[in-house]
């Protein structure tokens, strides 16, 4: 399995795991817990997007990692 491809995955696992959070968040009725998983959206959302950086970096580098 090459870089580009675990990168990748990384980006769609994080993204599964970021509607999870969503869900806990929106359905919590325990207002304490409820603020716990939307404190953490904030941050699950930058690691997205450094991660989502980091494809397009590799893309460019790397040009047959294009559209995998």
């Amino acid at each position: 399995m090459t870089v580009g491809t675990q990168v990748k995955k990384t980006a769609v696992l994080l993204k599964g795991i970021e509607a999870t959070v969503r869900t806990f968040a929106e359905t919590e009725r325990h207002p304490e817990a409820k603020a716990v998983w939307e404190r953490q959206l904030p941050r699950l959302e930058a690691v997205i997007r450094q991660v989502e950086e980091r494809v397009k970096t590799l893309e460019f580098e790397e040009p047959q990692y294009r559209g995998y």
